[in-house]
């Protein structure tokens, strides 16, 4: 890969605008506050499921991570800080302008965040006990505090909104992207409990790693007679969450938010009969992956579900992508390469889950549902 590519990229300044004006769109302002209806948008096969219509890939995972001689090189680049930095300041800019050129106003978002009165909710919310997992002061997304920051917490339902806009990229809106690729987890989770949980009642959710309370709050209008818990080990996100959460109009069942480690969430055993975990895992060391597993199925009551849904090793698209992007996302992502080596299945097996099973739910995430046996 041309170093010439990068510096284009670099020199590009998305993000270093001078406009005066926000970029967003009316629909936005009139929008954002209301609730998201999902409709299901992938084809359901006879039996009620999923059919399978996102394709995948010919290998097991991308040839750009583990222990390949192109993963190697590429974690050779990224290891040289100078050009280290310019990969993630070139991260950065590719994200914020592709947010922007599919209608998501980003810096409009991140303003309303930094000048808004969200910083009493952390001091609020923030347990001081908690220490930091090493892996979790890495820098992460191109923040060099990682997700220990208000503006990571600040930008990061922007960015959620291009990760779905990026799944889906034949959408018309954002609308229609969440309805494919949030429907289709929600789905996939609703399937998945009603089959193997004797039809039992999901009453009582758990979203760990809940960053902003997107997928939360996803979870709450789905199952809207549970209640629901968000839980994040940056208390940064957590006050994002809970901030934009009492803005909204109030649920009949109120979203309760932690500032917890996921790995050890101090919650009563057998507490819950769903546990999601939504793009967390591919940020995370192997041994952090397991320990969440583990934790996950003590929480769970017996027949309870745990969803994880994240990139997909198989997606054709992940496969494909080209040397820049590839760089460019491992360049923000140090733990890449663990999770894709990591069988999660395997993993989900041995610590005792049973009907483990994996969806590719839109053309780059799956999801990995299991069950806690009776």
């Amino acid at each position: 890969m041309a170093l010439s590519t990068i510096a284009k990229l670099n020199n590009a300044n998305v993000w270093a605008t001078t406009s005066t004006k926000p970029i967003f769109h009316d629909s936005y302002i009139h929008k954002r506050n209301a609730p998201q209806r999902i409709q299901i948008a992938a084809a359901q096969s006879s039996s009620g499921g999923l059919a399978a219509d996102f394709e995948e890939g010919q290998l097991e995972r991308p040839k750009w991570t583990g222990e390949t001689p192109l993963s190697r090189l590429v974690g050779a680049l990224i290891s040289f800080k100078p050009l280290y930095s310019v990969l993630k300041l070139g991260a950065r800019q590719v994200f914020i302008s592709t947010a922007e050129k599919t209608n998501i106003p980003w810096r409009y978002m991140t303003k309303e965040i930094l000048e808004s009165d969200v910083y009493k909710e952390k001091d609020a919310i923030e347990d001081s006990s908690i220490v930091y997992p090493d892996y979790y002061l890495n820098p992460f997304h191109a923040y060099d505090e990682g997700n220990l920051s208000w503006l990571a917490a600040a930008e990061a339902e922007a960015a959620t909104m291009s990760m779905v806009k990026r799944a889906i990229p034949y959408a018309s809106s954002l609308d229609e992207a969440n309805q494919i690729v949030r429907g289709n987890w929600l789905q996939a989770i609703e399937n998945h409990h009603q089959q193997y949980s004797g039809n039992s009642t999901i009453g009582d959710i758990l979203d760990i790693g809940c960053s902003v309370g997107v997928s939360t709050r996803f979870l709450a209008d789905k199952f809207s007679s549970a209640n629901v818990t968000g839980l994040d080990l940056s208390p940064y996100f957590v006050a994002v969450a809970q901030y934009k959460e009492k803005k909204r109009n109030q649920r009949k069942q109120p979203i309760r938010w932690i500032h917890g480690n996921g790995e050890n969430t101090g919650l009563p055993s057998k507490s819950f009969d769903l546990v999601s975990i939504a793009y967390v895992f591919h940020e995370c060391p192997e041994r952090a992956i397991k320990n969440m597993v583990k934790e996950a199925f003590r929480l769970l009551r017996p027949g309870g579900t745990l969803a994880v849904t994240d990139n997909s090793p198989k997606s054709k698209i992940l496969q494909e992508l080209s040397p820049v992007l590839f760089t460019l996302m491992k360049s923000t992502e140090p733990f890449l390469d663990e999770y894709y080596l990591t069988d999660l299945e395997g993993t989900l097996h041995q610590v005792g889950f049973v009907h483990v099973q994996t969806a590719l739910t839109d053309p780059r995430h799956r999801t990995v549902t299991a069950t806690v046996p009776y």
